[in-house]
């Protein structure tokens, strides 16, 4: 309150340099990221399919850029986003559901495993895609 010379009783929380950063943190700041990132992917994944109905020009424009090296890295890191994002929603699940895996051991296993699945998973995806 202005004036009343009495202070907020609640806790503050502190600032970002005086948190130590663990795995969980950097899930949680990635899960925010991909969801973003997911939204992205929907827009290029409508943009394709716009390309599609309209002809073979504008298809041909679309497949040019998504087979560049940009685009390739993009689709990568989307397929990265979509992995991941699924695997980090499961866990919510698990934590919402049964509420297990909140101890703080498991808790950042878990979020390195997520890591680990969206990059291995992403790659493998990557692997086969191009045998064919």
């Amino acid at each position: 309150m202005a004036g009343s010379g009495q202070t907020d009783p609640r806790p503050l929380s502190p600032h970002l340099q005086n948190w130590n950063w663990h795995a969980t943190m950097y899930g949680s700041i990635f899960h925010r990221v991909t969801g973003a990132g997911l939204y992205g992917g929907a827009f290029l994944i409508a943009a394709w399919l716009v390309a599609l109905a309209t002809g073979p020009e504008a298809y041909a424009l679309v497949e040019s850029i998504a087979f560049s090296l940009p685009g390739q890295l993009l689709l990568f890191l989307w397929a990265m986003a979509v992995l991941y994002h699924l695997a980090n929603g499961l866990r919510h699940l698990i934590w919402d559901g049964p509420g297990v895996g909140f101890d703080p051991k498991v808790a950042s296993r878990w979020s390195i495993f997520n890591f680990a699945f969206a990059i291995l998973g992403a790659a493998a995806i990557w692997s086969l895609a191009s045998l064919s």
